[in-house]
């Protein structure tokens, strides 16, 4: 066990966020390679990356992003939990 694992609980901040359309406990990575991205444990923060899924992400960016953004606004701005999520993370 790394001495991170021991204390990743107190550096991460809890939030709430989606799974489909169920809202459940999530964390913000305060550091690591992942600060400021959201992860369903905390151990995910410390992990090494994974570079193919990174190139891909690139591509796929590259090619949809515009699309990807668009369709993201979209479910944000309709599906239900999306909403009620959005009141939750205010607290």
């Amino acid at each position: 066990m790394l001495l991170v694992e021991l204390f990743d609980n107190l550096t991460e901040k809890q939030i709430w966020g989606r799974t489909g359309k169920k809202l459940v406990r999530k964390y913000r990575c305060v550091g690591g390679k992942r600060a400021g991205r959201i992860v369903a444990k905390p151990q995910q923060c410390f992990a090494a990356p994974n570079i193919q899924a990174k190139m891909r992400m690139k591509v796929l960016r590259k090619k949809q992003g515009a699309r990807m953004m668009r369709k993201a606004m979209r479910t944000k701005r309709t599906n239900p939990a999306s909403r009620a999520l959005k009141t939750l993370n205010r607290r």
